[in-house]
């Protein structure tokens, strides 16, 4: 048995930004993602982290099979699923499922709940009999902690609170049974009474149903509370990824420490320095040279201008890439 169920290798996906034309041969593109390596293991929950435009939903999007990669590879238990055609990919869905950031836009309005959550069932055939269908839809709701189901099953989606319609979405995600579940901002939109909530579900889900799970979030003090491991990413790529004490406690790439910096902490003795990053995030079209984070570190020097550093191993997991970390 393989230590890592799923291996990202290398994965890119880009965006192509206008058309070409008589001055311009080629079309520019939108480096969205740019050369992530990721593994996860069974039952293991993985943050990522990083701010708007970083590439993470697109991450998300291209593991699931909704954007098609532009390179590298991607294994889903021993198989590779980077080019799957629509048999595989339908497959492959029974497996991996999505939680969307938004509930009130990942809900048909004109279904009940019922038929939101069995629909699933019945794209991949999945329940032979109108008994097995209920029967299955009711677990799902109320394993998303929505008791007793079947005063939930004739609702619509407006009828519903905030709170209650994410786990309608998260119901919708297990009926399947999955093995993988990409969560994209699953509490954002919703009050703070509600996101604790919502991230015990989760975290009983993964102890109950050994799912893993790829949390996709801004708010570093979410991770802390749920995950296994933090990864980092900016413009594109993972700069920092390790264990989540290491990485809260012990930050080792700049960008990291900044982001960490402006949390709030309700003890000031615990509190660190402010680091307010100068500038803009460069345009994912036009890259810097060398370290794409050098125009706004603090730190920088030379070398990061002509030099795009590779990972830097510190410790058995936690690595970051970044050339200070060689000095």
């Amino acid at each position: 048995m393989q230590d890592y169920f799923l291996e990202v290798q290398g994965l890119k996906k880009y965006f192509a930004a206008g058309k070409p034309s008589l001055f311009q041969r080629v079309a520019e593109q939108v480096h969205a993602v740019d050369g992530v390596d990721l593994q996860l293991k069974r039952g293991e929950v993985v943050a990522m982290v990083g701010e708007s435009g970083c590439g993470k939903s697109t991450l998300a999007l291209t593991l699931m099979g909704l954007e098609e990669p532009t390179a590298g590879k991607i294994t889903f238990e021993s198989r590779d699923i980077t080019h799957s055609n629509e048999h595989d990919r339908k497959l492959m869905r029974q497996k991996i499922q999505m939680v969307f950031q938004d509930p009130y836009e990942s809900l048909n309005p004109t279904q009940t709940i019922e038929q939101i959550v069995g629909e699933p069932l019945d794209v991949h055939g999945l329940a032979h009999t109108k008994a097995e269908r209920e029967v299955r839809v009711i677990k799902a709701l109320e394993d998303a902690g929505l008791k007793p189901a079947s005063t939930y099953l004739p609702r619509y989606p407006h009828q519903l609170s905030g709170g209650q319609r994410q786990r309608v979405v998260i119901a919708g995600a297990l009926v399947l049974e999955p093995h993988l579940l990409i969560a994209d901002e699953p509490v954002s939109m919703l009050d703070v009474s509600i996101r604790a909530e919502i991230l015990n579900l989760l975290a009983d889900l993964r102890q109950t149903r050994q799912i893993s799970i790829i949390l996709i979030t801004h708010d570093l003090g979410t991770c802390g509370y749920f995950a296994d491991r933090i990864a980092v990413m900016y413009l594109g790529r993972i700069v920092e990824i390790g264990p989540t004490h290491d990485v809260l406690t012990n930050p080792q790439h700049p960008y990291t420490k900044a982001l960490l910096s402006v949390i709030p902490v309700p003890n000031p003795r615990l509190r660190r320095q402010r680091l307010i990053l100068q500038g803009e995030t460069p345009n994912p079209i036009h890259l810097p040279s060398g370290c794409r984070f050098h125009p706004r570190c603090p730190v920088a020097f030379e070398e990061c201008r002509v030099v795009d550093p590779a990972y830097v191993e510190i410790g058995r997991e936690h690595r970051a890439a970044c050339l200070l970390l060689r000095k």
